[in-house]
């Protein structure tokens, strides 16, 4: 049987493909070394998922591996070799704020992890498909001077815009501020272009959105939703960042994603740079996002306003994935932002 190897297999993104593949019959092999719960506390830790996963997929083989050892990623690849028909490359650093708080392990996980497992991809496993789950950070703050207009809860961009229906790969990602993470993801993002463009492997750069879904281990620093929903429920405080919480992102459910991987792994096109993301189907502001959460639990969010966004953080986002549907029509969404929701919301009561 075919191997799917899955790196960050506990996350969000992870798991959900450990879950969809596994469920298809493969052998799933992942790695993980829960460093989320380093960077986020307990909050983040995937420990739990970690415990689900083995449980639950007798298909599923865990290693508590860090992507930046060299020899220890390489030791796997050896053992799986040829069999490995797919890698998925969800392990990273994901947070704005801690990336500007230790720079060397934001680019050591994020832009050398890459490196080392693109190397053992070529080296190992070279006839195999190999997705990079890459970010919108990597277009900076461009976004932030389009002419977006106020409206009463989110910041929107007029109608005939040409980004009116989601941003896509025409956006540039050079002179702007992308923020150290955004900087560390497109050292990882242009390397795994070239290891399609250069060596003349199979790889695809996937550019998302808000990842989220039930599996999220959300933490004041990463998972928007996730942790929303979090502080609904046990009444912590909420803090919003600037941009009067009109800030809007579109949010795509871990299933609709993985599944754009399996419609890609199917029929690849190598070199390839997708944007991903809940798009005109599934996005919301932060301020609407409050509105459902507090109808969906049926309790006041306890929330303070503090009047300075993070830096180089978007105040609109939403993805354009025209060139993925155009290449892949029979790919669609499943779950909009209120499904999503009410998933996140059972997943933690």
């Amino acid at each position: 049987m075919s191997i799917v190897l899955v790196t960050g297999s506990c996350g969000l993104i992870g798991s959900e493909t450990v879950s969809f593949f596994a469920g298809k019959g493969f052998d799933v092999v992942g790695i993980d070394n829960n460093m989320r719960k380093s960077f986020f506390g307990e909050d983040g830790s995937v420990l739990w998922n970690k415990k689900r996963l083995q449980k639950k997929y007798k298909n599923y083989t865990h290693y508590s591996v860090d992507i930046r050892s060299e020899n220890q990623v390489n030791k796997i690849f050896k053992k799986y070799a040829s069999r490995v028909a797919l890698i998925v490359h969800a392990a990273a650093q994901p947070s704005h704020d801690w990336a500007a708080k230790n720079p060397k392990i934001d680019f050591g996980v994020n832009a050398q992890g890459t490196l080392v497992l693109l190397e053992a991809f070529r080296k190992y496993s070279p006839k195999s498909v190999f997705i990079f789950i890459s970010t919108n950070k990597v277009y900076g703050d461009w976004p932030n001077f389009l002419p977006l207009v106020e409206l009463n809860k989110r910041y929107e961009l007029p109608k005939e815009h040409q980004y009116y229906n989601g941003i896509d790969e025409s956006m540039s990602i050079d002179n702007c501020l992308h923020s150290v993470f955004g900087a560390s993801k497109v050292a990882a993002d242009i390397m795994t272009q070239e290891y399609s463009r250069y060596f003349g492997l199979r790889t695809v750069v996937f550019r998302g959105g808000c990842l989220t879904g039930p599996a999220h281990s959300g933490a004041e620093l990463h998972g928007f939703l996730s942790y929303l929903i979090k502080c609904a429920i046990t009444g912590r405080k909420y803090m919003i960042y600037g941009y009067k919480g009109k800030q809007v992102r579109d949010n795509i459910h871990s299933y609709d994603l993985v599944n754009a991987f399996y419609h890609f792994f199917k029929a690849p096109r190598s070199g390839e740079v997708y944007n991903i993301g809940g798009g005109r189907f599934a996005n919301i502001s932060i301020l609407e996002a409050i509105d459902l959460c507090q109808k969906l639990t049926g309790k006041e969010l306890n929330y303070e306003y503090l009047d300075k966004n993070r830096i180089g953080d978007h105040i609109w986002w939403i993805s354009g994935v025209s060139k993925f549907k155009s290449h892949y029509p029979a790919w669609n969404y499943k779950y909009g932002i209120e499904e999503t929701v009410k998933q996140i919301y059972e997943a933690q009561i």
